[in-house]
């Protein structure tokens, strides 16, 4: 999340536009958290950054002033819940029903088509088994969305003034980047919501897209021989693994690796 937000270009285009969606945000406030960030918008001083957040507020029909950083130290936490109110909690509660009614139009349709694929220990019980699969994905990332908003709002307006106080330079701190912390260190806890082996799996889906992003997207040509050894050795790493134990590679890498060395 951290990265989706400030360095969104080291991301995958398609995995950017997935997070885009699922996040529901405005892009505005997006580009506010950078600006903030990046020292262009300042709480209490007026550095021509109004009409940024100052178009927002006229769509939601809030008062301009709100959209000033020189006027409105800092903005407000309902500005980031974008309709819903002043309460962050309810905030937090409509997050998860949105989110958790998003995911299932994605999950539960493909653990229908697996479930009917499957195609034992009859159809009730192969349904029952498919919507408790789509269910818990589901409230995993419905929990994820929620934790990291409410990380947002407890770090600019529960804990962050209590802690850092409500002057301008401590606003300037924590929408500069400490409340996206939080909403990312609070998120992360919703995996436990999954259990053991599909965790793993998130793991391995997660993991390497979060490697790459200390990584250039693209290397120059007499560069790439860094990526082609990365892919060697990793490829290594998998095939010994599967040569020792099949069990232990699954997924698609383990599909295609079954089929290519069957006896």
């Amino acid at each position: 999340m951290w990265t989706w937000i400030y360095l969104p270009s080291r991301l995958p285009r398609a995995y950017n536009k997935w997070i885009a969606s699922a996040a529901a945000v405005d892009a505005r406030l997006i580009t506010a958290l950078q600006r903030c960030r990046e020292g262009s918008l300042v709480y209490g001083k007026d550095t021509g950054q109004a009409p940024l957040l100052g178009s927002m507020c006229a769509d939601y029909g809030w008062p301009a002033a709100w959209g000033d950083p020189a006027q409105s130290v800092p903005f407000p936490c309902e500005m980031v819940h974008m309709g819903c109110g002043p309460s962050c909690e309810y905030h937090a509660l409509s997050r998860f029903v949105r989110s958790f009614r998003w995911a299932m139009t994605t999950y539960l349709p493909l653990t229908l088509l697996l479930a009917a694929r499957g195609g034992r220990g009859g159809a009730a019980k192969a349904l029952r088994r498919a919507l408790l699969s789509a269910s818990r994905s589901s409230a995993f990332l419905a929990t994820f969305i929620t934790l990291f908003y409410y990380g947002v709002c407890l770090a600019r307006t529960r804990l962050g003034p209590r802690v850092l106080g409500r002057d301008a330079a401590a606003c300037q701190r924590v929408d500069g980047g400490l409340c996206v912390a939080a909403g990312c260190v609070l998120c992360g806890w919703s995996i436990l919501l999954e259990n053991a082996a599909r965790r793993k799996d998130i793991a391995l889906f997660v993991a390497p897209r979060a490697m790459a992003t200390l990584f250039p997207r693209r290397y120059p040509l007499d560069e790439q021989w860094r990526e082609t050894l990365a892919f060697a050795a990793s490829a290594a790493v998998v095939m010994a693994a599967f040569a020792e134990n099949r069990a232990s590679v699954r997924g698609v890498a383990g599909g295609v690796l079954g089929w290519v060395f069957r006896e």
